[in-house]
């Protein structure tokens, strides 16, 4: 590994573990993000130095999450490994997984909670109240997000560039 190679991998395990991803996980996806060519799990076990287990266990978490896939190479038996390469793609990829662990479970219990407390006369108006705004917030960012994610890259990426254009015009 390079020097900037090195920093990257490293910087983006600390980026994981603070996202609540194993740091190994992590790393690993830094390293095959940046890699030209399909790495075995023996390369990165080599390069991280991290133990054929973990390396094994991070893979598989990372092909489950769509971030890595299994790539063959002709003449070569092993299993070969590849990252997304397109940032936007990865960006996707991670806030969904990000929202079916976190958004998707509050949203659930939220509508629970809303329900149970309209049926119920023990909770403070204020308490009610409350949990209410937290899920029409937490609902309407949802939609938002629904809506967001089938905007072709392209264009969501000219939306951004637009951003302080469009706060101007709607503050107006």
């Amino acid at each position: 590994m390079t020097p900037i190679v090195e920093k990257f991998v490293l910087h983006w395990g600390e980026m994981g573990s603070r996202w609540g991803v194993n740091r190994s996980v992590s790393q690993i996806h830094g390293l095959l993000y940046l890699t030209r060519k399909p790495m075995t799990a023996e390369q990165i076990c080599e390069e991280l130095n991290i133990a054929r287990s973990n390396v094994s266990n991070s893979l598989k978490e990372l092909q489950s999450l769509g971030l890595v896939h299994k790539a063959h190479v002709i003449g070569d038996r092993r299993d070969h490994f590849s990252a997304l390469k397109d940032v936007q793609e990865t960006f996707n990829v991670i806030v969904e997984s990000r929202k079916q662990r976190e958004i998707d479970p509050t949203l659930s219990i939220l509508r629970d909670l809303s329900d149970e407390a309209a049926r119920e006369k023990q909770t403070d108006p204020h308490v009610k109240q409350q949990i209410g705004n937290m899920l029409t917030f937490v609902d309407q960012m949802s939609d938002w997000y629904e809506d967001v994610k089938k905007v072709p890259n392209e264009t969501l990426m000219k939306m951004v560039n637009m951003g302080s254009k469009i706060i101007r015009l709607i503050g107006r």
